[in-house]
């Protein structure tokens, strides 16, 4: 087997030798399984192997990327020659730059990001099976949408290299499972879905198929015969698959590409409390089998744990080499990128910090107000912060949970709803951004 880290350097020589200063190239390898089932029947099976160079090349302070699926000899020569004439004719950005020594991780630290044994087909259609045989158990639950189950392993290499020789070359090996199964209660007019899934690192550690299933099911049935409430401002309160949009939305507003940009509507808020001063959010790329973990960032930065939101207070951007230097501050080590376009900055393990109060507690003294279990849309402006979703959930009154409400509007401002979120203690981490059941008073909810 021919080692990534040597194709990558190769790359890097053939470019120099026809011109290039400096350069970077990167490397992903993925080869995975998949099985689906719909209603007691195969729906298909999946094995696939992918793999892409990406090789930039710098002149002076111009730059040109291009990428190849062909790692040969002839094809690596093409696209050195391919990259340097491109180069050679790209306009002049002072700000795009590569990782000097001083700033590259010295090593990579075991995250124990990849399971060693590889799942067979059989054992991703029996998850399937399992999966939605559970879910179909159920009484009142009239068809499926399906159950899926799948298997990847992908190995992320980079090396950076002038004309002097490489001074980076490292890569890891990282694995995914995930199960889903998708739901329909009810039946003519009066039907609603739902679904639940599950995905991690490691097979030891993902969910039960059949709770997985169990789980979509119950979460259909609750939904049917939803109501519309009346056009009325109330807390809201966000299920965690809901709220943890909220910390997307955060990590695009903080990115240093709209910061620079002047596309965001926290631009001036460094240093500044944006968040209620019990709340602290926390970016980290070295949790142990995270599901957003790394071990370097895409430029070859050394990264760590960092404190995004410090009791309320944002005390840093997202930054990679380039939006850092426009910035005139230095990266945060949170370059992503693919093989087709430079890096730019992306959150890892973004997760919010959980509150002292349970769900239960932090709904108790609503009298009338809305659980919000789904959004959908494209309403939310992170150059305004003005947000404004359509969602389905459950009325809330006299502090619980009464019944379901479908096809109404939420709308606020990022800025006020930022400032008076208040989080339960219910953080778990399913995904690579995290956040606990959030409270927020006062939105405007449009319905009937």
């Amino acid at each position: 087997m021919i080692n990534p880290l040597d194709t990558l350097t190769r790359a890097l020589e053939k470019a120099c030798a026809l011109g290039a200063e400096a350069g970077d190239a990167v490397m992903f390898e993925t080869s995975g399984l998949s099985a689906a089932r719909r209603m007691g029947k195969p729906e298909g099976i999946e094995q696939s192997e992918n793999k892409a160079l990406g090789l930039r090349a710098f002149i002076g302070q111009r730059q040109a990327i291009a990428s190849t699926s062909d790692t040969g000899e002839d094809a690596l020569a093409e696209l050195a020659e391919r990259v340097v004439a491109m180069a050679k004719a790209a306009p002049i950005d002072p700000d795009s730059l590569l990782a000097p020594e001083s700033l590259c991780a010295p090593e990579v630290p075991d995250l124990d990001l990849n399971d060693a044994v590889a799942p067979d087909m059989a054992w991703l259609t029996g998850e399937c099976r399992r999966a939605e045989e559970a879910a179909l158990s159920v009484k009142g639950i009239t068809n499926s949408e399906g159950a899926e189950a799948s298997y990847s392993q992908n190995r992320v290499s980079l090396a950076i290299a002038n004309n002097h020789g490489a001074h980076f070359a490292r890569s890891y090996l990282a694995s995914h499972f995930s199960v889903s199964v998708s739901v329909i209660a009810g039946s003519g007019a009066a039907m609603e879905r739902d679904y639940e899934f599950a995905s991690c690192r490691h097979r030891r550690n993902l969910a039960d198929a059949s709770g997985i299933g169990a789980a979509a099911s119950v979460r259909a049935l609750k939904r049917l015969n939803p109501r519309k409430p009346a056009t009325c401002r109330a807390p809201v309160v966000f299920d965690p698959r809901v709220s943890r949009q909220w910390l997307g939305m955060l990590a695009g507003a903080i990115s240093g590409s709209s910061v620079a940009r002047g596309a965001s509507f926290l631009k001036d808020a460094l240093g500044a409390e944006v968040f209620s001063k019990n709340i602290r959010i926390i970016d980290d790329p070295h949790i142990k089998a995270g599901l957003g973990s790394r071990p370097f960032d895409a430029e070859g930065v050394k990264n760590g744990r960092r404190i995004i939101i410090d009791n309320g207070v944002l005390s840093t951007w997202l930054l990679d080499l380039r939006t850092a230097h426009k910035l005139g501050l230095e990266t945060t080590g949170h370059a992503s990128r693919g093989v087709a376009a430079p890096p730019s900055p992306a959150s890892t393990n973004l997760y919010m910090e959980k509150g002292k109060l349970s769900p239960e507690a932090l709904m108790s003294g609503i009298n009338n107000g809305l659980y919000v279990t789904e959004t959908f849309g494209m309403g939310v402006n992170l150059v305004t912060g003005d947000y404004s979703q359509g969602a389905s959930g459950f009325w809330i009154e006299n502090g619980e949970i009464a019944y379901p409400v479908s096809e109404i509007t939420i709308a606020g401002h990022l800025r006020e709803m930022f400032k008076t979120a208040a989080p339960a203690d219910d953080l778990q981490f399913r995904y690579a951004t995290n956040a606990p059941t959030l409270r927020v008073d006062g939105m405007t909810i449009a319905g009937a």
